[in-house]
């Protein structure tokens, strides 16, 4: 079974599936990063109308030319004119789609998940920043981590908060709901009004434990992040100040004394991060 997750995101939804995500108008490039790809849409082409036309009406004279002259070497006409005919609609399909903004299909699967609301988004959009944040320090951190379970690790992370986020989003649209009944002119003890207030207080509780919940997997990506980014860095200042160390030891004729700044409490905290994000 794949591990591989699927993000593809536009101007009005994030799709996270475990299958590769189609765009529905546009054109879009896959970007694989481990387990983990990306469907970023590519700019609209900027072509005018009369230029597709000038191009798809080339193209069109040229397979002209050619299917006559297949035609006079004695060949049927019909099969390379409706080549032809095919290659020119082809032709001028591609060139109106790549002239459309990218727009992601809304796949049709339970295991997909799409999340429209505007919270949700942003908060799935930065924590697959971070994650990218996270991937980059993996050529410096060494043996202090498995590359291959660190990347398994943050792609189950991404797939959990997606699923939390779509609770959530769900959650948003049924409390919006009910808080509507709030209002509604009934008595007090009215069945109706007691069976509303019950699944309010109960909507509350889920909005706050997927809250929790999520907020638990967000602060570990960016803590796994935060980590590996300081330890690069220190590890970048102590090497400056090894090379200092030796500069001056040569520029005062003193023997350089062997040091070096220890990032054992750095390392700790690198481990811990990533442990964190596993469970």
């Amino acid at each position: 079974m794949s591990t591989d997750l699927y993000i593809g995101a536009d101007d009005e939804k994030v799709v996270v599936s475990p299958r590769p995500v189609r765009a529905r108008t546009g054109r879009a490039r896959a970007r694989r990063t481990g387990t983990l790809v990306q469907a970023v849409p590519r700019p609209p082409a900027v072509r005018p109308r009369e230029v597709r036309l000038a191009r798809t009406a080339r193209l069109a004279l040229g397979l002209i030319l050619a299917t006559a002259a297949l035609s006079a070497t004695g060949l049927t006409w019909w099969l390379p004119a409706a080549v032809s005919a095919a290659l020119v609609v082809w032709f001028w399909r591609g060139q109106a789609r790549a002239a459309q903004p990218a727009v992601f299909a809304t796949p049709r699967d339970p295991e997909s998940r799409v999340l429209w609301t505007e919270p949700e988004r942003r908060a799935f959009g930065r924590a697959l920043a971070a994650s990218h944040r996270v991937r980059r320090t993996w050529p410096a951190l060494g043996g202090m981590i498995d590359p291959a379970l660190a990347d398994r690790s943050l792609t189950r992370a991404l797939d959990e908060l997606a699923t939390l986020l779509a609770r959530r989003q769900e959650l948003r649209r049924v409390r919006a709901g009910l808080e509507a009944t709030r209002d509604a002119d009934i008595p007090a003890d009215s069945p109706a009004r007691i069976a509303a207030d019950l699944q309010r207080e109960r909507a509350d509780e889920l909005w706050r434990e997927t809250g929790a919940a999520a907020d638990a997997i967000l602060r570990a990506v960016e803590a796994a992040a935060r980590a590996g980014e300081s330890f690069i860095r220190e590890q970048r200042v102590a090497a400056t100040a090894r090379h200092a160390e030796r500069a001056l030891a040569r520029v005062g004729g003193a023997p350089a004394a062997a040091s070096g700044p220890e990032l054992a409490d750095r390392t700790a905290a690198v481990i811990a991060a990533y442990r964190d994000l596993a469970a």
